[in-house]
């Protein structure tokens, strides 16, 4: 026999060995309140189910974005530009706040759509250290071509909610922003944790 054919032999004898049943899967979670009769299987299902709704929420996003030819992050900043602006604009850094993303991403996506003419951006004249964004003209038109189409796939993808539903998912969420920043602050402080996430911030970018 030669050495390899031994040795793929050994690998599948071992492989043998070691299946000697069902693997039970450690609990993922230790927190009474996330399991239930001491199994954490209905908090491994809303695991899947988050990920399959945050999916489904990118391609959203990334469609409307090419709707109004932008990526999906561009849709979602220049919507909350809209949203926040006020009669003054908004500052990227109270943005990047707002959207749970730093003030470095704010600028730099912002920069684009401005010299797109689809965002305005000036000088705060109380503070001449801080640029305030708006929406330009073009931008609005953008937005209000597809309008409609925003408020159809948004009334279709949470329309399984009641108010009572609404509110109670809208205060999860908030708590899941607070307690998910501390998990990510931990992996990034963990000893071996590669260097490109030592920075790591969550990127949480709204649907609208």
């Amino acid at each position: 026999m030669s050495i390899s054919k031994a040795r793929r032999a050994s690998a599948s004898k071992a492989e043998r060995d070691l299946d000697v049943g069902p693997y039970a899967l450690p609990t993922t979670v230790s927190r009474a309140s996330l399991l239930k009769g001491g199994s954490d299987r209905s908090f491994r299902a809303l695991i899947a189910d988050l990920l399959t709704i945050s999916t489904r929420m990118e391609m959203v996003r990334e469609h409307l974005g090419c709707r109004m030819g932008i990526t999906g992050p561009q849709y979602s900043l220049i919507v909350a530009v809209a949203h926040f602006q006020g009669s003054n604009g908004i500052s990227v850094g109270t943005l990047a706040q707002a959207l749970h993303v730093s003030s470095a991403f704010i600028a730099s996506e912002a920069g684009k759509l401005a010299r797109r003419r689809l965002l305005l951006k000036r000088t705060n004249l109380d503070d001449r250290r801080v640029v305030l964004l708006s929406v330009a003209p073009a931008g609005r038109l953008a937005v209000d071509r597809v309008s409609d189409e925003i408020r159809a796939v948004n009334d279709l993808f949470f329309g399984a909610l009641d108010a009572a539903a609404f509110a109670a998912l809208s205060s999860a969420a908030g708590a899941l922003i607070e307690s998910s920043g501390k998990a990510i602050k931990h992996i990034a402080s963990m000893k071996g944790t590669p260097q490109a996430l030592r920075g790591l911030a969550p990127r949480v970018m709204p649907l609208n």
